[in-house]
């Protein structure tokens, strides 16, 4: 069910909807619905074996982030508002519920090493296959999906191919570069672990170098994006991926991905020079000027209703663009707003750093440092955009924090695997016994 949202998410341009449906015909947000609904549906049913719940700092924050939205919601709507703003809100509102779904649902349906690695890898597969159409983009400088729009029944908000420069701006099936980027570079931290753990198999296969091809893909996209977010986001989870990579692999990956990168630079006329202009000029370009000038504009929006917000959904463009999903936040959801969203980072951020800590099995220890490398990622570059308003970075946010909860489960479980395994043999040493808690081999946790 996972994968198919993630398919949905990155597979189909987020500028395609269901004609009849307007603003709620994206694939991914209706897929998101589904996935709420089994997961309510699944809570409502008996159960014929009794799971111990796991307490999860992150349901709480979410669950927190909910009730502000919704509090301030009635708020905007008794104050009342125009018309063209009442749609937006109530869409804002059904969009939240289905990164619910995708969030509840990986927290509380990946229960097993092998089902979290398997969710990794194809997360891993999807930012490989979207570099790959990025660098298609840019080097033929058409988007390569016109022929979409021939299909009956779909609605696509959209246009053509972005310049920068004399440079192609790809945007693989993203709304914008900067979703793309995001998404891209978000990927990097799990694709560089899953190449490591050679695919988290179990046997040794003779094709695991294969996995090392989304990370080469990744680097190139975000060395060519013509992006400061992409290259500043390449830093950050380049380095953020270094706690989950062995000690012998961090110099190979770091001079590897330095000679790939200088390589792509020589070979690609001008995009050094490109690329050097981006952070020497930042201080005169519009976008930072923008983004400065934007910060001195908060208090002016937020002074009517500071603790609460304007209301989620119902600031507009045409009052301001914020290029910071952060600042947005304040402004829709007020101060309240701004901290149960920062909870919800936070929660994802240390529920993965706590299992990577806490299980006494190196893959699942990698994987959940990925994990954070990844939220880390994300969180970072949403200073640069309104992040919550595409759908691909928007979605990706949900799942990996959704995930980075199940690791959380599923490094009890390996500490409650290897505890019985003590308790097992220490238990034969000292003779027969009458029950045993169930032993398990080493190889359980996979599933």
């Amino acid at each position: 069910m996972l994968t198919v949202y993630l398919v949905l998410l990155v597979a189909i341009p987020s500028s395609v909807s269901i004609a009849a449906l307007g603003g709620l015909g994206r694939p991914s947000l209706l897929w998101g619905l589904i996935l709420l609904f089994w997961w309510l549906l699944s809570k409502l049913q008996a159960r014929t074996h009794v799971t111990v719940p796991v307490r999860q700092p992150l349901r709480f924050a979410f669950g927190a982030l909910i009730v502000v939205v919704l509090i301030s919601f009635a708020a905007a709507m008794l104050r009342g508002q125009p018309a063209d703003q009442i749609s937006p809100a109530t869409t804002a509102l059904i969009r939240l519920a289905s990164w619910g779904g995708v969030l509840l649902v990986a927290m509380d349906g990946i229960r097993t090493h092998a089902d979290a690695a398997t969710l990794v890898r194809r997360i891993a597969i999807a930012g490989g296959a979207l570099a790959a159409l990025g660098l298609a983009q840019f080097l033929t400088g058409q988007t390569l999906l016109d022929w979409i729009v021939s299909i009956p029944g779909i609605a696509v908000d959209g246009s053509g191919v972005a310049m920068r420069g004399s440079f192609t701006r790809a945007s693989g099936t993203a709304i914008h570069p900067l979703e793309y980027g995001t998404a891209v570079v978000a990927a990097l931290p799990l694709a560089i672990t899953v190449a490591v753990h050679k695919g988290f198999r179990n046997r040794p296969s003779p094709h695991a170098g294969v996995w090392w091809a989304p990370v080469a893909l990744i680097l190139i996209a975000s060395v060519i994006a013509v992006s400061r977010s992409a290259i500043i986001g390449l830093a950050i989870a380049l380095i953020g991926s270094m706690p989950a990579i062995p000690k012998r692999f961090r110099w190979t990956i770091g001079i590897g991905g330095g000679v790939l990168a200088l390589g792509v630079l020589a070979l690609v006329p001008g995009m050094f020079g490109t690329i050097v202009g981006l952070f020497v000029g930042a201080s005169d370009d519009p976008s930072t000027q923008s983004r400065t000038d934007a910060l001195a504009r908060v208090p002016e929006f937020i002074s009517s209703s500071p603790l609460i917000g304007q209301g989620f959904g119902t600031f507009l463009p045409r009052y301001y663009i914020f290029d910071n999903a952060w600042v947005l936040l304040t402004v829709e959801l007020g101060v309240f707003g701004l901290i149960c969203f920062a909870a919800v980072a936070f929660s994802a951020i240390g529920s993965a750093l706590v299992a990577g800590t806490r299980s006494p099995f190196d893959d699942t220890t990698a994987m959940s440092r990925g994990l954070a490398a990844a939220m880390i990622t994300i969180c970072t570059l949403l200073l640069f955009f309104d992040g919550l308003s595409f759908p691909i970075s928007a979605g990706l946010f949900f799942l990996v924090a959704g995930l980075t909860a199940a690791m959380r489960t599923i490094s009890i479980s390996d500490v409650e695997l290897v505890s019985g395994m003590r308790r097992a043999s220490r238990a034969e040493v000292n003779g027969p016994v009458t029950v045993l808690p169930t032993a398990r081999s080493a190889d359980a946790h996979h599933g």
